[in-house]
């Protein structure tokens, strides 16, 4: 972002310095020789952490990495709500309400992503059970390799113990 007397001067927008207004397109187009003469300087954009495990790409505001059961302003646990349509209003049920935390976001993406991966093959599998059809040995082998990992992916999301562990274990899956 282009700076001047610690003030960010917006892209394709016209600006004033001094008495003279600057065009909307002159920080494009001008020269860096032209730039830096009236004291304008570039700094970069302060880097953002990950969405999925920062809030607001604030590494200073991780998510919660554990579930968490909700409580009003006093402490009170607090429930999960449904309709009751004969009295038209929410009621709680029995359930707790939870917020679920990174480690159990991740692990049912790892769930969904095997799920996903084995089945387009799990016809064979059904086969198998029911008509006794043998499996290709490269299809077994790839939903093996499909289920080791996941099997690999899930304890080692629920050891970690913070952020930025998680960050590694995901960013190293492998499912080839």
């Amino acid at each position: 972002m282009y700076k001047v007397n610690n003030k960010t001067l917006p892209l394709d927008r016209a600006f004033t310095l001094g008495d003279i207004q600057y065009p909307s397109n002159w920080l494009r187009r001008s020269t860096a020789i032209a730039r830096l003469a009236l004291g304008i300087t570039w700094e970069a954009e302060p880097a953002r952490a990950d969405d999925r495990f920062y809030w607001n790409g604030d590494i200073n505001n991780p998510k919660a990495l554990e579930d968490r059961e909700e409580v009003d302003e006093e402490g009170n646990p607090l429930y999960v709500q449904e309709w009751d349509a004969e009295a038209e209003v929410m009621t709680n049920t029995n359930e707790r309400l939870v917020t679920k935390g990174l480690k159990s976001n991740w692990i049912a993406q790892v769930k969904a992503t095997a799920g996903g991966l084995l089945a387009g093959t799990d016809w064979m599998v059904i086969r198998k059970a029911e008509r006794d059809v043998a499996i290709d040995a490269d299809v077994v082998t790839k939903r093996a390799a499909i289920l080791a990992e996941a099997n690999r992916l899930e304890p080692a999301i629920a050891a970690c113990t913070t952020v930025e562990e998680l960050i590694a274990v995901v960013s190293a899956q492998n499912w080839e």
